[in-house]
C-alpha cells in the first residue's frame, strides 16, 4: 500500500505578441466590451496584465483545510456481558457468580463508557478509540449501537484472541475520518508451556482525509498478575512483534505514519517500552514537550516516540493507573517520528491523561484519589474503570 498524491491540474495562459494596431490585439484573457468602453485604450493592456497575474496566482495556490483528529486509548476494566460463553472462563461475570454481574450493571457500564468517550472528545466523538478488556463482538456492538454512543456512528474492528477469559481489544473509528483498507491480528506465542494464552495485537491500516495511510496498533500486553519479573518475558515477546511490524512499515511505506496505543502493563522505563520498542522521549520543543526557550530538535522519521513519557518523568502524580498508592503510566501512545514534524500532512501536538473528577474516587488506604473502579476486589463500586484513558490530538492537512 502506498500513499497517494493527487496531481494538480496544469493551467497555461498565453498572450500573443501585440501588433501596433490596437484593433487587432489578441490575448487569451480578453476584457468584455463594456470594460473596453470604460477604460481608455492606453490602459487596456494594464487591465489584461492584472487579470493574467490574478489567474496565475490562483493557479499556483492550493487551498488546504485542517481537521482535528483526536485518538484515545482506554482499558475499560472487564467489559463482559452477563451470558455464559461455553468456550471461555467467564463464569465470574454471571448473575449467580461471586461478582453478581447482571444485565442492569452491564447496561450501566455501557453508558458509563459511552460518557467517557464523549467527554474525552470534548462532546465530539474522537476519531479513533482503542479499547482493552472487552469480552466479545456482542459487547462492542451493544456499545456502538445501543448505548449513549449510538449517535456517534462508530464502526469497529476487533480481535478474537485465544485468551482463556475471552478478553480482546477493539478499535472504534469514525469512517469519514479514517477508512480501514486492511486489518489483521498478530498472535503472541506463549514463552513457555505453562504460560496462559494472551491477547492478540490488532493492526489496522486506513486512509485519512488526505488519502495518506495511517497504521494503527492496538495492544494489551500480558498481565503482571503472576509477578512483574516472572511475566516480563511474555511482554518482551509482544513488544518484539510490534517492533518488527513497525520496522517493516517504516521501510515499505513511502511516508510511514504509525500510531501504537493500548495497555502495555509496563511503565515507560521498562525494557519492553524503552529497549525493545525503542520508544524515545519527545525531542525538545516538539509536540507536548514544547518549550519556547528550547532549540527545536528534529525527530528521527524512522524512530518511535512516546507522547506521554516526558510528563510521567516530570509530574509526580501523573499516570493512568494507581498501584499501592503510586501513580504510573501503563497506558501508552507511541508514534513514528514522521508524525512529530509540524509541517507534515498529519502531525501531533501531544496528548495527556484524561482525569476529570467523575472518573476519580477517594483512595481510603493510601490517601489522595484513585480511578473510580467498577469493582474493588470482588466488591461492586459502580464506577468506570481501574484505568484512566489517555488521548492525543493530531492535525490532518487535506
Amino acid at each position: 500500500m502506498t500513499d497517494q498524491t493527487l496531481p494538480a491540474p496544469n493551467r497555461c495562459f498565453h498572450i500573443l505578441p501585440a501588433p501596433e494596431d490596437t484593433a487587432t490585439r489578441r490575448t487569451c484573457l480578453k476584457p468584455s466590451r463594456s470594460a473596453l468602453s470604460v477604460f481608455p485604450p492606453l490602459k487596456r493592456w494594464g487591465i489584461c496584465a492584472c487579470m493574467l497575474l490574478l489567474a496565475l496566482t490562483a493557479s499556483g495556490q492550493t487551498r488546504r483545510d485542517t481537521a482535528r483528529f483526536r485518538v484515545m486509548s482506554y482499558n475499560v476494566e472487564n467489559l463482559f456481558d452477563s451470558r455464559h460463553d461455553t468456550l471461555k472462563e467467564d463464569r465470574e461475570f454471571l448473575p449467580d457468580a461471586i461478582r453478581h454481574w447482571n444485565y442492569t450493571k452491564y447496561r450501566k457500564k455501557l453508558n458509563d463508557i459511552a460518557r467517557v468517550i464523549t467527554a474525552v472528545g470534548q462532546w465530539e466523538a474522537p476519531a479513533l478509540v482503542a479499547l482493552c478488556e472487552v469480552e466479545n463482538d456482542t459487547v462492542i456492538r451493544d456499545l456502538t449501537r445501543y448505548s449513549a454512543l449510538r449517535e456517534a456512528g462508530y464502526r469497529y474492528l476487533m480481535t478474537h484472541s485465544p485468551d482463556l477469559r475471552g478478553i480482546d481489544v477493539a478499535l472504534l473509528y469514525q469512517r469519514h475520518l479514517f477508512k480501514p483498507v486492511a486489518h489483521r491480528s498478530i498472535s503472541v506465542p506463549p514463552p513457555g508451556k505453562d504460560s496462559r494464552p494472551t491477547r492478540d495485537i490488532l493492526h489496522v491500516s486506513g486512509l485519512l482525509l488526505n488519502l495518506d495511510t495511517l497504521d494503527v496498533f492496538v495492544c494489551h500486553f500480558p498481565s503482571r498478575s503472576e509477578g512483574a519479573r516472572e511475566t516480563e518475558p511474555y511482554r518482551l515477546r509482544a513488544a518484539r512483534l510490534v517492533r518488527q511490524a513497525a520496522d517493516s512499515l517504516l521501510h515499505v511505506r513511502q511516508r510511514p505514519q504509525i500510531l501504537i496505543m493500548g495497555d502495555f502493563n509496563d511503565y515507560p522505563h521498562n525494557k519492553s517500552i524503552r529497549q525493545v520498542l525503542g520508544a524515545q522521549l519527545l525531542p525538545e520543543n516538539t509536540g507536548g514537550n514544547a518549550d519556547s526557550s528550547a532549540v527545536a530538535a528534529q525527530p528521527d522519521p524512522y524512530g518511535l516516540y512516546h507522547l506521554l513519557a516526558h510528563q510521567a518523568a516530570r509530574r509526580k502524580h501523573f499516570g493512568s493507573y494507581k498501584y499501592r498508592g503510586e501513580w504510573g503510566l501503563l497506558d501508552h501512545i507511541i508514534v513514528s517520528g514522521t508524525l512529530l514534524l509540524p509541517d507534515a500532512p498529519c502531525h501531533t501536538r501531544g496528548g495527556d491523561v484524561f482525569a476529570p473528577d467523575f472518573l476519580l474516587a477517594p483512595d481510603k488506604k493510601y490517601g489522595g484519589r484513585q480511578p473510580f473502579r467498577t469493582y474493588y476486589g470482588m466488591k461492586y463500586q459502580g464506577g468506570y474503570s481501574d484505568h484512566l484513558p489517555v488521548w492525543a490530538d493530531f492535525y490532518v492537512l487535506y
